[in-house]
């Protein structure tokens, strides 16, 4: 191969990576498979080809085409490249964004899978409310409390005058409080006693029945410590048991006759071992050696090494 077919080459493979670099900053994944759908909007607000299209923040396809309709009205329709797996349901929304920096994208509102629409269909447009719609439509609530605060106000104002020859009497009446208040004293006072006295009594006879309790728990820690001694006994045992298991493995392993034992008294594995890792190391000096046996692109054949072995030879006589 010449050098201009290389250069030729080398300069088609440029450009071509060039072409698919500069289409995968645009937002173009050529590995990944995308759906088209459509909306139509009245006016998209300065919104661009290759703007995204987002789901709960996360960019799941871009804007792809942007065209005038004359035919209805000047509308504007744009085409969405949507991620394949994502299905849109019958109720979908494209809603256009704007953040405060002005950049434009596509929420897009799932809406519900059960009727799915298909690739190719027109989506419901809508458009982000601006900041200045949301305060308009906040402060003309607030407006309107307020005004209907100042009413209530006035209401209440003209009740507490109406009310205060009321406020008197409430007054004369807290005179007779104190006389109330002593009389609920005295009564509280003498039920103070009478709970006193059953709570005497209660423990009084919680006294009694812990005494005759007594014959009852000693009872119980002597079956307690009879059940600890039997459980102690049959650990003994399953513990000898398993002491005699493993002395029977043990002269099993030094009997010799079986596969174990061979591993562990024959050196054959050994030397085997010792063999592999002997043409290991050869081959990976003639590795170190000679990387182009081995890396070549169509690597080469069996006669095209043995002629580089006899240069190379030739070669070293010649030093």
């Amino acid at each position: 191969m010449n050098k201009e077919v290389k250069v030729g080459l080398f300069m088609t493979i440029a450009l071509v990576l060039l072409y698919f670099g500069f289409n995968y900053l645009k937002g173009i994944d050529f590995l990944s498979s995308t759906n088209k759908y459509y909306a139509i909007y009245d006016n998209v607000d300065q919104l661009a080809v290759s703007n995204p299209v987002l789901v709960n923040g996360y960019a799941v396809g871009r804007v792809s085409y942007i065209k005038i309709v004359q035919e209805k009205e000047n509308k504007v329709l744009v085409e969405l490249d949507i991620d394949s797996d994502i299905i849109l349901g019958d109720s979908a929304t494209a809603i256009l964004n704007s953040d405060f920096l002005g950049s434009k994208s596509i929420l897009l509102n799932i809406g519900d899978k059960s009727k799915p629409h298909e690739p190719g269909d027109t989506i419901l447009a809508e458009a982000a409310r601006g900041i200045f719609d949301v305060f308009t439509e906040t402060a003309q609530p607030v407006a309107n409390n307020v005004q209907t605060t100042l009413r209530k106000l006035n209401t209440v104002l003209d009740n507490l005058a109406i009310n205060s020859a009321r406020l008197d009497t409430l007054f004369m009446k807290f005179k007779y409080t104190p006389g109330l208040v002593n009389r609920a004293l005295i009564t509280t006072d003498e039920k103070m006693n009478e709970l006193s006295s059953s709570f005497k009594q209660t423990s009084d006879n919680l006294s009694v029945t812990l005494r005759d309790l007594r014959p009852v728990i000693s009872n119980f820690k002597t079956f307690s410590d009879s059940l600890k001694q039997i459980e102690l006994n049959m650990t003994l045992a399953k513990a000898q048991e398993t002491l005699g298991n493993l002395n029977n493995t043990l002269s099993k392993l030094n009997s010799g006759d079986n596969t174990v034992s061979k591993l562990m008294t024959d050196d054959s594995l050994y030397v085997n071992l010792n063999k592999l890792l002997l043409n290991l190391d050869t081959l990976a000096n003639h590795f170190d050696s000679n990387p182009k046996h081995f890396l070549a692109p169509l690597g080469k054949s069996k006669k095209r090494i043995e002629r580089d072995r006899r240069k190379e030879a030739e070669e070293n006589k010649q030093n």
